[in-house]
């Protein structure tokens, strides 16, 4: 298993409600073994993951280590957690490539990029800044970022507790990149269902005169518009209705991965307006 750090005497963060399930972020994990699987793969060292504030079970982070080792063998993960209880709870879960250690937003493992050192391959922080205030959002981003490798990815959304409907932010060391929505087709009656899972920075920002929610009013009419072929199923209106709003919103995904039920747009296009919001 990778090397257990010292945990720092105080943590930066708080506790959150740790709630969390089997495969909740199986839709976050397949999209970042496609997405980042490239640079997991060129890395000359050991790729370090860091699954930050895995909650009140280790599933997420187990679950982590197995979808990045079908890109990787050689991965490392550390399932990070403020409580110590929840820590001390994951230990005997423990295996070759995973540890877990106590900390927050200073995430106690591997090395300082900005320093020179390697830094982090990936940060996963699902669920947790939405129990934070807005205005702690743009610092946290920061702090993360600082701490990946140049080619390092911090992915910070929201789901919901089965995992059905996802919407997470993917930032670079230089600060957020894309937006991606990712539901159950199955499940989902209009793409503005995935609203109450808009991810801390975005969710306040869904009121008329913002760009998420001028974006959502046109995946609706989209949506809408390809009824029709929801005959072939929802995948395939899903599909339509992607095509249809990229003549308006820059769509930065790979169109096979709408297959999926994913959708992802450059951050620049839903960015909040205003000076208080993270850029």
């Amino acid at each position: 298993m990778p090397a257990r750090p010292a945990a720092p005497s105080r943590p930066v963060g708080t506790v959150t409600r740790g709630t969390t399930n089997p495969n909740r972020l199986r839709r976050m994990d397949r999209w970042i073994a496609a997405a980042h699987g490239p640079a997991l793969r060129r890395s000359l060292l050991h790729p370090t993951a860091v699954d930050l504030g895995y909650g009140a079970a280790p599933w997420t982070a187990v679950e982590l280590l197995e979808r990045l080792r079908t890109v990787r063998k050689d991965v490392h993960v550390y399932g990070v957690e403020i409580d110590p209880e929840r820590v001390a709870a994951a230990r005997p879960y423990e295996r070759d490539g995973l540890a877990f250690v106590r900390g927050g937003f200073e995430l106690p493992v591997g090395g300082v990029t900005r320093g020179g050192s390697r830094g982090l391959s990936l940060i996963r922080a699902a669920n947790v800044l939405r129990q934070y205030p807005e205005a702690d959002v743009a610092p946290a981003w920061a702090r993360l970022c600082a701490r990946l490798a140049p080619d390092g990815l911090l992915v910070e959304g929201t789901c919901d507790e089965i995992g059905r409907r996802h919407v997470w932010v993917a930032l670079g060391p230089e600060g957020p990149r894309t937006v991606t929505f990712a539901a159950r087709l199955a499940t989902l009656d209009a793409p503005s269902d995935l609203a109450e899972r808009l991810p801390k920075a975005l969710i306040h920002r869904n009121v008329p005169g913002e760009p998420v929610h001028a974006f959502l009013r046109d995946f609706d009419r989209a949506w809408a518009a390809a009824s029709p072929y929801g005959a072939l199923g929802a995948r395939q209106r899903w599909i339509r209705a992607a095509q249809a709003l990229s003549a308006d919103w820059p769509l930065a995904d790979d169109p096979r991965r709408r297959r999926q039920g994913e959708l992802t747009v450059h951050w620049h296009a839903l960015a909040p307006r205003g000076a208080a919001a993270p850029n």
